[in-house]
């Protein structure tokens, strides 16, 4: 039993790990975090972050738990779910250069978008990547885990999900706690830093979903 619960123990916290950095990667959902922070508040920026970690666990649940078939979907689909995602992007990055800021931006006001709304975009963003899930199933592999064991399985895809819970919430408590120094002409400069690398990221997914 002590042999088991060290196993036990070392796969949540693996999973854990693998979860973090995972998330920790710079992107466009991040981009769109840190901005959303800024923007409107550390709950909604936390919100969207749990979206993420929700996607991280789904796509690391079909991996740990050797869901083959739905797993061969998703590569198959990888194309149009590149373009949707790719496209989406594009609409976001428009929109947030766009995007005047306003007293939201000082923090005098409170959150403007809904949560719901905050949590559902960022788990669609991430959904639409299937590679992912490739990563996680690769990941896995190495650590011995290709779906034999479900308690193995459950513990590693619980430990993804907190990992990246994990880092959203260290990251938007450090940028929520920036959010009252910013004040307007530097959140202008933010949106459209943020949107033209938003750009440059679903340019990029298009690009790769049209040439793949």
């Amino acid at each position: 039993m002590e042999g088991t619960s060290r196993m036990d123990t070392t796969l949540l916290l693996r999973g854990f790990v693998l979860g973090f950095t995972i998330a920790a990667a710079v992107g466009p959902i991040s981009l769109l975090c840190i901005r959303r922070t800024l923007a409107e508040g550390r709950l909604v920026g936390l919100v969207s972050g749990m979206g993420v970690a929700t996607a991280d666990a789904t796509y690391g649940a079909i991996a740990a738990f050797g869901v083959t078939a739905v797993s061969d979907v998703l590569v198959d689909w990888r194309r149009a779910l590149g373009l949707v995602g790719g496209l989406f992007l594009l609409w976001l990055a428009w929109r947030t250069i766009r995007s005047v800021p306003g007293e939201a931006a000082t923090g005098a006001n409170g959150p403007r978008r809904g949560l719901p709304g905050a949590y559902l975009s960022t788990l669609g963003l991430t959904l639409t990547n299937p590679m992912t899930i490739l990563s996680f199933a690769a990941l896995f592999v190495g650590l011995g885990v290709t779906g034999g064991d479900t308690a193995e399985a459950t513990l590693l895809t619980l430990g993804v999900f907190a990992g990246s819970s994990a880092w959203w919430g260290v990251l938007t408590t450090v940028v929520g706690a920036l959010r009252s120094r910013v004040t307007t002409t530097w959140m202008r400069r933010v949106n459209v830093a943020s949107g033209v690398l938003i750009g440059a990221f679903a340019i990029a997914a298009i690009a790769s979903a049209v040439h793949r």
